[in-house]
């Protein structure tokens, strides 16, 4: 009888000993699968991170030179400011995507969190003879806000649209731009100027808007403020803030 409990208990005691071990590897497969998944999703949003970079960058340095640059009463009653970076000429000639961006909005709690798009189409006059070229498009009142929380919408067709006037005090003396609802700019090997961007359509790219938010965000409920801003793409919405006080405007 006691040799048979001795047996028993040996071999318990083995099990056990035996058991530890893959307890612990499974804790640190486990752990690893984890960390594999937070890799996947960092590299999965490397791109629309660098989107957000790349529109930070633009509009720095348009507004680091002031003369030159968007007036700043003009931004200043911006509803919405979105960035294009390097689009290219390409996109416009083959019918393909142009290029691709980020928007942001004002609302209550501060500028919102960017909300991805594509731009295409169009006619840009003597722009499309240039290989890459910055927009940047300020959305002046709640129509061209609209507009832009739709699926889809094309510039001076859904929506009116002016060339943006340019320098520190061009904005006090152009009423009739003020009137549009959107002023477009453009930026190309260092020239910033308003452009005229008839016809091109902008729509959210739905894409990078689920990698970034998940399956259930919209570019609506990104702009409008109701998502909160991952500290991995607040390169746009905090450069804004830093040149124009992110506080809502009333309608007009």
């Amino acid at each position: 009888m006691r040799f048979n409990t001795l047996k028993i208990f040996t071999i318990a005691a083995f099990g056990l000993t035996m058991s530890l071990p893959l307890q612990a590897q499974t804790k640190d497969t486990k752990k690893d699968q984890i960390q594999d998944t937070k890799n996947d999703k960092d590299k999965s949003i490397k791109d629309q991170v660098e989107q957000s970079q790349k529109a930070a960058t633009v509009f720095t340095e348009i507004m680091n030179t002031p003369d030159k640059g968007i007036p700043q009463d003009l931004l200043g009653k911006a509803k919405c400011v979105a960035v294009f970076p390097n689009v290219l000429k390409a996109g416009f000639v083959v019918g393909g995507r142009g290029g691709r961006g980020v928007a942001s909005c004002r609302n209550a709690s501060g500028w919102s969190a960017p909300a991805y798009f594509n731009l295409g189409g169009g006619s840009f006059g003597l722009q499309i003879g240039v290989q890459a070229t910055d927009f940047v498009l300020l959305f002046m009142n709640d129509k061209g806000m609209d507009s832009l929380l739709s699926d889809k919408f094309s510039v001076g067709g859904d929506a009116s649209a002016a060339a943006g006037p340019v320098g520190r005090q061009a904005g006090a003396s152009t009423d009739v731009k003020l009137n549009a609802e959107i002023l477009s700019y453009s930026r190309s090997k260092g020239l910033f100027a308003g452009l005229e961007l008839q016809g091109a359509v902008i729509s959210p790219d739905k894409d990078d808007i689920r990698e970034v938010y998940g399956s259930d965000a919209t570019a609506r409920n990104i702009l409008s403020g109701s998502v909160k801003t991952p500290a991995s793409v607040k390169a746009f919405p905090d450069t804004l803030a830093k040149y124009s006080t992110a506080t809502k405007l009333s309608s007009k």
